[in-house]
């Protein structure tokens, strides 16, 4: 199931993951999985049987974009499309909002999984933490008449 985190506890779990998969690996400070935008974005998790085990965060930006961040799932869990329902379900958000386009930085690991979603690599972007080569990646959405 996917929801907005609600209760104290999920918002503890939801940071939590957010940590472990995308921070902890490389030894970051707790408080880097957090950055200004978590005050007004959207935040989604995927919940199973009361485990918080995907989550994703929904930024708009001007001229009807958007931009997915903080994309993680739980390591023991990837591989089983929770990553895509995440997407999914963000994107469709979006669309529903009036957004034109979604953007975000993949890891370079992550490329073919955005690249079957659909997204197509704009240009190389960031370098996180001086060795995680991130690349902008674009998704423009039909405009129904």
């Amino acid at each position: 199931m996917i929801k907005r985190p609600n209760s104290p506890e999920e918002w503890d779990l939801y940071f939590n993951l957010r940590y472990e998969v995308l921070r902890a690996p490389w030894n970051q400070p707790r408080g880097t999985e957090r950055n200004e935008g978590d005050e007004t974005a959207e935040h989604f998790a995927f919940i199973e049987e009361d485990e918080i085990i995907g989550v994703g965060r929904l930024d708009f930006t001007p001229n009807h974009g958007s931009q997915i961040r903080f994309m993680a799932v739980d390591n023991r869990y990837q591989g089983r499309g929770i990553g895509r329902q995440l997407m999914e379900h963000m994107e469709g958000i979006a669309r529903n909002k009036g957004c034109k386009e979604t953007i975000l930085h993949a890891r370079e690991i992550a490329l073919p999984f955005y690249e079957k979603l659909g997204y197509s690599i704009t240009e190389k972007s960031h370098l996180l933490f001086g060795e995680i080569q991130h690349f902008l990646m674009t998704k423009h959405y039909e405009q129904l008449s």
